[in-house]
């Protein structure tokens, strides 16, 4: 089993770094990072770099696909070689997946038309725009396309799908092995939970979109 984790320029680490601490751990698979060239590929932050080991071309047929969002999802929704490789990619996985507002670029190849799809709150109400139909929750299955809520939220995705390949009892071993037990100090990860005033900020000026 191959999982493909696509990087490009602006992602953002955690979204491709949460899914392949968890997807790594699969018996018998090979986890890649994958770009449009092999080399090393800068997040969000300009900071950080993961080295992309293969290029597109070289990764046609994975099992797993993993997107990441990133502050500028826009620049590969409208980039050929990224689109045109997911669709191809797409047409033999068994999970198409994405964090963040990774799925809008999923959304842009097409391959969410009709599906019920996760997003980072601040960029949910873009994906109608593609037929998918957005929704709240944090991990969303749908068919073979997993999609989850903002950054963090795809250690959930990659655990949860964990239990569908692996079953439950290899993914809370996982789980506990990770020692992920969130025990957050402030209840204001979600925009139901946090206090009004800073969700209305944040949706008058967006910090993600902002250039770093």
């Amino acid at each position: 089993m191959q999982t493909a984790v696509l990087l490009y320029n602006g992602f953002t680490a955690l979204d491709a770094i949460g899914p392949y601490e968890t997807l790594v751990q699969l018996p018998d698979s090979e986890t890649v990072f994958v770009a449009e060239r092999p080399g090393p590929v800068r997040c969000d932050s300009g900071r950080l770099s993961l080295v992309a080991e293969k290029g597109l071309d070289e990764v046609t047929r994975p099992d797993i696909v993993v997107v990441p969002g990133g502050p500028h999802p826009e620049t590969e929704m409208d980039n050929p070689a990224v689109v045109d490789w997911l669709r191809s990619v797409d047409a033999t996985t068994t999970w198409t997946t994405s964090v963040c507002s990774g799925s809008l670029i999923l959304a842009a190849a097409g391959l969410l038309d009709g599906r019920r799809a996760a997003c980072h709150w601040l960029y949910l109400d873009r994906l109608p725009a593609f037929g998918a139909q957005p929704t709240g929750e944090r991990v969303v299955f749908d068919g073979k396309y997993v999609t989850a809520a903002g950054v963090s939220s795809g250690i959930d995705m990659g655990l949860t799908l964990l239990g569908r390949i692996a079953g439950d009892e290899f993914a809370q071993t996982v789980q506990l092995m990770i020692e992920y037990d969130p025990q957050p100090p402030y209840d204001a990860g979600s925009p139901e939970k946090a206090p009004a005033g800073l969700v209305a900020r944040l949706r008058e000026f967006n910090p993600l979109t902002q250039s770093s």
